[in-house]
């Protein structure tokens, strides 16, 4: 049976093939062992790039299963600049925190979104980036009320700031660092809505906080990818 999926992270394996993480749609995140790819005339040779949808089958009993079939549906995404930087990380977030052969449908259709507005609006990648990253803590099973105080079960007040507490939630204070919050970002999460640039920082700054359990301790190769860009386009700017 084919399935709908994406190459997420490929590595060489012996002297031609590759193993490939894909994120397909039915059978979540699958490791396969692509024979030969590597050969110069090998047909997967082109078509196991990010970015492209494709159709798979795969074949095997054991746990690591061998790549049959891999046929673009259409040509890859059209990423540019800081949108293939953000393709990359999305891809290194997933590969990273979601387990093998667990299927996540809406999280599939999530991120074919999340790769279309990243291919469609450019340069403006935030509100796409902190949507996705918000639908993936969703997936992992994150549960947050972003609407109420954790403490006190009263809605969130917009002018309000509230403490983050781990395994607890949100809860009105008046302090002010890291793990503070005003309440109308609060509310902004709550709504996915990440219009507001304001918001967007917030929401970076708040799920780096909720995913790095998740993501373990290696640095994100994709994030030093960013740093390494940003200083140049801001020069050339």
């Amino acid at each position: 049976m084919l399935q709908r999926g994406f190459v997420l992270h490929r590595r060489e394996y012996s002297e031609t093939s590759l193993l490939v993480d894909f994120f397909t749609e039915e059978q979540g995140r699958i490791t396969l062992l692509a024979k030969g790819a590597r050969r110069p005339r090998s047909p997967l040779k082109a078509v196991l790039q990010p970015f492209t949808p494709l159709l798979l089958q795969w074949s095997g009993r054991g746990e690591l299963k061998t790549l049959t079939k891999a046929d673009p549906v259409s040509i890859a995404l059209p990423m540019q600049t800081l949108a293939l930087y953000s393709g990359f990380y999305v891809n290194e977030v997933l590969a990273r925190v979601l387990e093998q052969q667990t299927a996540y449908p809406e999280l599939f259709q999530h991120y074919l979104h999340c790769l279309t507005q990243l291919a469609s609006h450019g340069d403006n990648v935030e509100p796409a980036l902190r949507t996705f990253e918000f639908r993936v803590l969703k997936a992992l099973g994150y549960g947050v009320d972003f609407a109420h105080c954790a403490a006190t079960g009263e809605p969130v007040d917009p002018q309000m700031w509230y403490q983050f507490r781990e395994n607890q939630g949100f809860i009105a204070s008046l302090l002010q660092n890291n793990l503070s919050f005003l309440g109308k970002d609060l509310l902004a999460f709550e709504a996915f809505d990440f219009t507001d640039k304001s918001t967007q920082q917030a929401a970076k700054r708040f799920t780096r906080l909720a995913l790095k359990p998740y993501l373990g301790s290696q640095p994100l190769k994709s994030r030093e990818l960013f740093q390494g860009i940003l200083p140049n386009r801001l020069k050339s700017g």
